[in-house]
């Protein structure tokens, strides 16, 4: 109770009492039930307490921080296109000037996912879903009169879209077709969508998507994703549809073997492409390919860590890149001239995202994420750099040089492979011994944890005194193609074991408490999550799975047709008897006995990925079984809670639930 005491603030001593203690508690005569917070008629819940207010006062302002993403550039002024949330979800603002006001563009009840302006400067291109279902429509807003235009058929899946150079042409996947395989679409975006929308290429697949426009927007490269370390690359004809298979030279060896493509870019006189591709290399490096002959010169030779975005200036002379080297970003500029790569100075420390150019200019913008700011738009001239900042994102008036700076720690795993984490640590003075840990594992799998900003979970760390740790075990991208292979098919519990020699590690550092740990993710991570609740569940106090996978054979069978043979390339194909057992046979379902521990588990209706039915299924046999468990699900989110009354709602259980496993002497009441 202690720890509640130092957060509460102004709440009264009575009430900071009470806010932790379950519903069925026996009250004091001269004691009053403290208020809480009423739920949206969107969530099912299944013993999930109510929510004292206290918890969500003390929690609030951790729950405003406020990114601003790069979306585009002005075709013509120096302003610019952002995402970020003033009200309940993200929307589309623009910016006049470096630290200038944000004007808000649109107004819709979901998420605005990304957004261009059109070529007049006067309407915008942007993409939404309804109810984070994920089938993502594209429309036209006049910024005048404030008229939207659905752009597509208003059922399908539509994403990837890609503006051609000086022109309102847009192409984009959809599985318009048979809500399967994602054919490319064009669509002129400043016109009538019933005469200007055709289909360019019909193809088998879900995971096609337009890479580049030729400078004189005659050609598309396509690339078609087989799987995170394989892909291939297409030229099209815009007129007539005809593709061509695109396989850079190889010069390095071993040349053979999967080859996975990432950003690209043709030159201002179309000869040639700069593009990302780890031929011959564990890490994504920079190439330029001649157009004709396909022969590929190595541009990046002189990095060690790979590379994970490009933007080309609108004259093609300069070039942009930004190096993911463990874990934090590095930005480089190129002369194409010259064919030098040069570190820029003066970038703040964090991740990069967003590559962008001015139109007409070298000025290069984009978003910088870290430990201490949610995410901030910066640009500068690559000519002669000099930083200028557009936003300031807020942080709910925290001082954010309190926010607790990560470090990176390194275990082995049970054969030995190194691995490696971000650990948050409370501050040592006002927290001493041995703290609580909340191990956060990522999804993807191919995901990365990196040191970036951590939004409410500042407040377990800040005024709980919890201790958060961040793992990328195999499988994780960014540490080369070999350790992102090592998790593959029949080597799935390969990496449920290496979060139990994390465990082994906890017990080893004489600032965490090996006996106090609670285990969560999301999607993969939320898999990872269930795994580990039936696995290690003598070793931990209690788990929160979100939105996770409970029997991989079932998530096979049961997410959406479009990228079904895109996630069996990664876990294996359940239609083959042997990969069935085997799947089977690890799954977190098919282990109840050993799940004792309290569970949280959370869904979202509208999720294609995982479906609400992998926590469901799982939960109604650990109820049956004795296990003690919470359940939340918002009729209104999918994969994840992007609104942020359902987040705040969400964040405040956990709160609770954190408490409640590893503060609290008993554990869950």
């Amino acid at each position: 109770m202690r720890h509640f005491m130092t957060f509460v603030g102004a709440v009264t001593r009575v009430a900071a009492a009470l806010a932790l203690v379950g519903p069925a508690a026996v009250l004091a005569a001269d004691s009053v039930p403290p208020a809480t917070v009423a739920p949206g008629d969107n969530f099912v819940l299944e013993n999930v307490p109510a929510v004292p207010v206290a918890i969500a006062e003390a929690t609030a302002r951790y729950g405003e921080s406020r990114p601003a993403t790069l979306q585009d550039w002005h075709p013509s002024g120096r302003e610019i296109l952002i995402s970020t949330r003033f009200g309940d979800t993200a929307q589309l603002h623009r910016i006049g000037s470096p630290g200038g006001a944000r004007q808000q563009l649109t107004f819709f009840a979901d998420r605005v996912a990304s957004g261009r302006f059109l070529p007049d400067g006067h309407s915008i291109l942007l993409m939404k879903d309804s109810g984070g279902g994920e089938w993502f429509q594209l429309y036209r807003q006049d910024l005048r009169s404030g008229a939207t235009t659905l752009l597509t058929d208003g059922k399908s899946r539509n994403n990837d879209y890609l503006m051609a150079h000086r022109s309102s042409l847009v192409a984009y996947s959809s599985t318009r077709r048979n809500n399967k395989d994602t054919d490319l679409w064009l669509t002129d975006a400043a016109g009538d969508p019933a005469t200007s929308t055709r289909r360019l290429l019909e193809v088998e697949g879900g995971g096609w998507a337009a890479a580049a426009w030729s400078p004189d927007n005659r050609r598309l490269l396509v690339s078609e994703t087989l799987s995170a370390y394989e892909s291939r690359l297409w030229l099209v004809d815009v007129a007539t549809g005809a593709k061509e298979s695109f396989v850079p030279g190889c010069p390095l060896k071993p040349a053979d073997g999967p080859v996975a493509y990432g950003a690209a870019e043709f030159s201002a006189d179309g000869r040639s492409l700069f593009l990302l591709s780890d031929c011959g290399s564990e890490f994504p490096r920079l190439w330029r390919v001649d157009t004709a002959s396909r022969v590929a010169t190595l541009l990046s030779s002189s990095l060690t860590w790979g590379l994970d975005s490009l933007a080309l200036s609108d004259d093609g002379r300069y070039l942009a890149v930004a190096a993911n080297e463990a874990g934090f970003s590095r930005l480089y500029v190129m002369d194409t001239r010259q064919s030098a790569l040069t570190p820029v100075p003066g970038v703040p420390a964090g991740v990069l995202s967003g590559l962008a150019f001015r139109p007409g200019s070298h000025e290069l913008g984009f978003l910088v994420n870290s430990a201490r700011a949610p995410g901030d738009v910066y640009s500068l001239d690559v000519a002669k750099p000099a930083l200028v900042r557009w936003t300031q994102g807020e942080t709910g008036g925290l001082d954010p040089s309190r926010f607790r700076e990560p470090e990176l720690v390194h275990w082995k795993s049970f054969d030995g492979l190194e691995l490696s984490g971000w650990l948050y640590r409370p501050d040592p003075v006002r927290y001493p011994g041995r703290r609580p840990l909340v191990v956060s594992i990522h999804g993807g799998p191919e995901g990365q944890s990196r040191p970036t900003f951590l939004g409410r979970s500042n407040y377990l760390i800040d005024e709980l005194g919890v201790a958060l740790l961040l793992p990328n075990v195999r499988g994780s991208s960014g540490y080369g193609k070999t350790f992102l292979n090592l998790d593959n098919g029949f080597k799935r519990d390969s990496t449920y074991k290496d979060i139990g020699a994390l465990l082994d590690w906890v017990g080893t550092d004489p600032g965490l408490d090996a006996a106090r740990i609670l285990v969560m993710g999301g999607s993969y991570g939320g898999h990872m999550t269930w795994a580990v609740a039936s696995l290690y569940n003598d070793r931990i106090r209690c788990s929160m799975p979100i939105v996770g996978m409970s029997n991989l054979v079932t998530f096979l069978e049961r997410t959406e047709a479009y990228r079904r043979d895109l996630r069996r390339v990664e876990y294996g194909d359940e239609r083959d008897p042997a990969m069935r057992a085997y799947l089977e046979s690890i799954a977190p379902i098919n282990h109840l006995d050993s799940m004792r521990k309290p569970v949280f588990a959370v869904a979202g209706k509208n999720d294609p990925r995982v479906p609400w039915t992998e926590s469901r299924q799982i939960l109604d046999k650990l109820n049956a079984q004795g296990t003690p468990t919470w359940f939340m699900m918002a009729t209104d989110e999918g994969h994840g809670y992007a609104k942020k009354k359902n987040a705040d709602f969400l964040f405040n259980a956990e709160v609770m639930f954190v408490d409640r496993c590893l503060l609290s002497e008993g554990g869950v009441r």
